[in-house]
């Protein structure tokens, strides 16, 4: 069961497309699932000034790919690289009997093979 954080954030996906000439971009994913995401970075003086996504997959991988732009648009590369899944997660009001699904969904959108999103 998903929280009404997540059917929003599925529903009405913040940040949505692509960066033109973005500064950087990103790409994760599960290919056993086919859960993908792009991400595109604009950065002015090491901050993010615009973000935005482009996410083939579930409910819970569209939420996450929304909720990350939120919480990361603003903020220095460095504080975005502390992001962590249980960062999302809690931004997404998850409950904890149902945040094994999104946080599966996490880890398929780590870039970096640890617990971090970026």
């Amino acid at each position: 069961m998903y929280s009404e954080k997540v059917i929003d954030h599925f529903t009405n996906p913040r940040n949505v497309g692509e960066i033109e000439n973005a500064d950087g971009i990103g790409e994760a994913g599960n290919p056993v699932c086919g859960d993908i995401m792009k991400i595109y970075l604009k950065i002015e003086n090491d901050i993010i000034v615009d973000v935005k996504f482009k996410t083939f997959g579930c409910a819970a991988a569209i939420a996450t790919s929304s909720i990350t732009t939120e919480l990361i648009k603003g903020k220095t590369i460095e504080d975005a690289l502390k992001l962590s899944n249980k960062t999302v997660v809690e931004a997404l009001d998850r409950t904890s009997r149902s945040k094994i699904t999104l946080f599966c969904t996490c880890r398929r959108n780590t870039t970096n093979g640890d617990n971090r999103l970026l």
